[in-house]
């Protein structure tokens, strides 16, 4: 057995913070289940050393292989990754995915913000449920959020080097959004083009379409290899009519909590119940899904019982993914949120 502590990365947010180890052995154990890794950890183990928390495991034989390494080193809560060897730390050198700078991610502020370590745990756990989970590290990917708010799941679909493609209803939302990535893509003096421009069917405005594209060099912007993100300023309840069909290998979103945030209904009514708008909307999301695709959406379980949510992505044609580790991601939010986590799976 190769022996090794993974050194978690520390949150702003306390009470997150304090669920990181429990989060990210869930976490882990969804990656060893996944058939990404070719070494499988064992004996996972959340452990002080020093004075400070880990996430420890075993793997047999010689331990992880380079591509392993490249796999967990983009675990949400992944800071440092060191072999153990007796009572010794042996640095082993982590290589996520990371196109662009964290601030691009870490910048924006604002009320109700999706933390980002959950985000990426999100994105993770839903990409490894799917039939795109062997090229996560090799392929431009395509993530939908159909509920993006200002665009955490959009910018962390960027800085794995995938396209990110997100709907929102608030339309102060979608222009902060705009305003931010245009400034921050000038700041970095990246090659990109940015411009929002209507949608219109049957000569009727049926939404705004915010697009921008980014890549390395110009020369990869003329060849068509860089990456795009698009944001609808549209109701999600209608995006199915608006993108094309089967064209997401992810849907990953974070849903109203039924505390502060709401949700609108087919009728327009606003309603602080997510299945009301889990009812509406599934059926149009699953019309994106690549075959194999798989969607992975938090909720605030006080508001909508994990059976119920379940059954709706069910009776939509999806399998729910309860293996080890799917049923290990509830986690307290503050007095009024526990957030869990339901992933479910699109027929191949």
């Amino acid at each position: 057995m190769t022996r090794y502590a993974l050194l978690l990365a520390p949150s702003a947010n306390r009470v997150y913070a304090d669920a990181a180890g429990r989060l990210s052995r869930a976490e882990l154990v969804i990656f060893a289940g996944s058939g990404v890794l070719t070494a499988r950890p064992v004996e996972l183990a959340e452990e002080r050393i020093g004075g400070v928390g880990y996430l420890t495991f075993s793997v047999p034989g010689e331990g992880l292989t380079e591509r392993d390494v490249a796999h967990l080193s983009n675990l949400s809560a992944a800071y440092a990754l060191y072999e153990r060897v007796d009572d010794l730390l042996r640095p082993v050198e982590l290589r996520p995915l990371a196109r662009f700078d964290s601030d691009l991610i870490t910048i924006p502020k604002y009320a109700g913000k999706t933390n980002e370590q959950f985000t990426r745990l999100l994105l993770n756990v839903t990409l490894l449920a799917s039939a795109s989970a062997p090229a996560m590290l090799d392929r431009r990917l395509v993530v939908l959020d159909p509920l993006c708010g200002r665009g955490t799941t959009l910018n962390q679909a960027l800085m794995y080097g995938y396209d990110g493609i997100g709907v929102e209803r608030d339309g102060k939302d979608v222009d902060a959004y705009s305003a931010f990535l245009r400034t921050w893509l000038k700041r970095k003096r990246l090659k990109h083009s940015a411009e929002t421009v209507p949608v219109r069917r049957n000569r009727r405005l049926v939404a705004r379409r915010f697009e921008a594209t980014v890549a390395a060099s110009r020369e990869q912007l003329k060849a068509g290899s860089a990456q795009r993100v698009t944001v609808l300023h549209a109701d999600t309840i209608e995006v199915g009519g608006l993108l094309r069909s089967a064209g997401a290998d992810v849907i990953v979103t974070d849903a109203p909590y039924g505390v502060a945030h709401g949700s609108r209904g087919a009728g327009g009514e606003l309603s602080r119940r997510p299945l009301d708008l889990l009812t509406a909307a599934v059926p149009g999301w699953v019309r994106l899904l690549r075959p194999g695709g798989a969607l992975g959406i938090s909720w605030n379980t006080h508001v909508a019982p994990r059976e119920e949510a379940a059954a709706v992505l069910a009776a939509n044609g999806l399998r729910v993914a309860d293996g080890p580790g799917y049923r290990d991601l509830c986690h307290r939010v503050d007095q009024g949120i526990e957030r869990d986590v339901l992933v479910a799976v699109a027929p191949t």
